[in-house]
């Protein structure tokens, strides 16, 4: 059947770059360190160090994931390679639909992966320290940043991420002022950075009786946390420590106790929060980690090759800064303003389905790289 031919040669298509992938990734590497791995993970003294015992085992546990993928997506190719066959013979007319989905997976796994080469920032493969900011605009503009702080959480739902609230200040009447999230997993980093900026809103605000159209303004801040094996010398005389009662949206718990910490970085003027954890020592050790990774942004700073790989431009937050628009009305489009990316149902992309935007970014960054080497 033509149907089943077209598909056969859709997905025949991926073989090659299944073949690519393999050599992109590192396979055959990631085998070898992890066999390194788990035989120091065998040895006697393996637990005497908790701390590297854990990195080991996590770097382990992460690689192993990568081959895994790998291999299921090898596997799942070869799969709808057999149905397609199958169903051809048969001229089984009903399995038509089944066959293009299982073709369709294999290349949106297929692109998945093939993007993910492409994260080789020194930071891409850390976690994300994401850090909303309502623009001007009050009410409305405040609602629009607690929008974004749903997206994101959704986002990282989607992707097997875990997504922490570590601060969060509310609104005045709605929404929130500015917000903080820990999104934990492999290459969240490399994949979130860019949504770095200014996001705009277009749409009938529920906060105004007249039912007038409002242009909203929020900023999204994302720095890779900064762990452990990175030195970063600060006096404790710099820092300024207050603490307060935290509190939360969304029928979060209030702690009764003063337990939400709050730090200046007297030189700088950097302030980080939290307020996620039960204890006041807890919340410190949190916004301690956030004070790190931004002062180790700033010293990157002077590195103008690795400042890309750290933060992107900074803008002002209003008109003509933004990085994407999200329109509800008159019509529904979110729109990338650099990538030029878009797609028209709006619901779906607030609800975390931003990988088309994410992936746009990545391919132009990718092209730019290759562009300047070659020149």
């Amino acid at each position: 059947m033509l149907q089943y031919e077209e598909l056969r040669l859709s997905l025949k298509e991926c073989e090659t770059p299944i073949k690519e992938l393999e050599d992109a990734l590192g396979l055959k590497s990631m085998t070898k360190e992890i066999e390194e791995l788990e035989l120091k993970a065998a040895q006697e003294d393996f637990w005497n160090d908790i701390d590297n015992s854990q990195k080991v085992l996590q770097r382990t546990a992460m690689l192993k994931s990568k081959v895994e993928k790998y291999n299921r997506l090898c596997s799942d190719y070869e799969d709808a390679m057999t149905l397609i066959e199958l169903a051809n013979d048969e001229e089984d007319e009903s399995m038509l639909e089944e066959c293009t989905q299982a073709v369709n997976s294999v290349k949106a796994e297929l692109d998945s992966q093939t993007l993910s080469t492409l994260l080789t920032g020194e930071y891409d493969s850390k976690n994300a320290i994401l850090t909303l900011h309502a623009g001007a605009g009050g009410t409305e503009a405040q609602d629009w940043a607690q929008m974004l702080f749903r997206m994101y959480h959704r986002w990282g739902e989607r992707h097997g991420f875990k997504t922490t609230t570590v601060d969060y200040l509310d609104g005045d009447e709605a929404g929130l002022k500015s917000a903080t999230i820990m999104v934990e997993g492999e290459n969240a980093y490399g994949y979130l950075k860019g949504e770095m900026g200014v996001h705009r809103l277009v749409r009938i605000s529920p906060f105004d009786s007249s039912g007038r159209r409002h242009t909203s303004f929020a900023s999204l801040e994302v720095m890779p946390e900064i762990d452990d094996t990175v030195e970063v010398d600060i006096n404790p005389a710099d820092i300024k420590m207050d603490v307060y009662r935290a509190s939360g949206a969304g029928g979060q718990k209030v702690n009764k106790t003063s337990s939400a910490v709050r730090l200046t970085h007297i030189p700088t003027g950097i302030v980080v929060a939290c307020q996620v954890e039960r204890s006041q020592y807890q919340n410190r050790d949190v916004a301690m980690t956030m004070l790190k990774s931004k002062l180790i942004e700033i010293k990157e700073r002077e590195n103008l090759e690795k400042i890309d790989d750290i933060k992107g431009e900074q803008k002002e937050i209003a008109w003509g800064s933004q990085i994407r628009s999200y329109v509800f009305m008159p019509y529904t489009l979110a729109k990338d303003t650099r990538t030029g990316f878009e797609n028209g149902n709006i619901n779906s992309v607030m609800d975390g389905d931003i990988d088309g935007f994410i992936n746009a970014y990545l391919k132009m960054q990718a092209n730019e790289k290759l562009n300047n080497s070659n020149n």
